[in-house]
């Protein structure tokens, strides 16, 4: 017989574990052009996702990178532009295109002549810690 897994979702009767709104995607999209940047970032304290509504201005790029542990679902929210991957045709993206970005995977993102505004979700990264060295000793 084994244990039920123990609930990650935060204490019973906790009020900010209530489901709320947190923005609205196409207003951030419509909003007068930033040059580029995050339009949004998810901020709620005792979360276990990191979200962010980024805007790249037309022609602009994230350079090519390798994420090795996060899995990322991004959902373009305006524009269009191309996810490229090394020895592979850069794939079309528009509103409404959803994307898996595998951990291990290397990308990179153009944005179109409109330029190009996506949601990226992906697991939390854990906050950066000070403590002894391994085997060291404990204070």
């Amino acid at each position: 017989m084994t244990s039920p897994p123990p609930d990650d979702s935060g204490p019973a009767g906790d009020p900010g574990a209530a489901p709320r709104v947190l923005c609205d995607t196409r207003a951030l999209a419509a909003a007068p052009p930033v040059a580029a940047g995050v339009l949004w970032k998810l901020t709620e304290s005792g979360r276990q996702l990191d979200a962010n509504v980024v805007r790249l201005a037309a022609g602009g790029r994230v350079e090519t990178h390798t994420e090795p542990s996060l899995d990322v679902l991004v959902l373009v929210v305006s524009g269009d532009g191309a996810v490229g991957s090394p020895g592979g045709e850069p794939q079309p993206v528009t509103e409404g295109t959803l994307l898996w970005l595998p951990h291990g995977s290397t990308r990179s993102i153009t944005a179109g002549d409109t330029g190009l505004a996506y949601l990226t979700v992906h697991r939390r990264r854990p906050g950066m810690r000070i403590g002894p060295p391994p085997g060291g000793p404990r204070a």
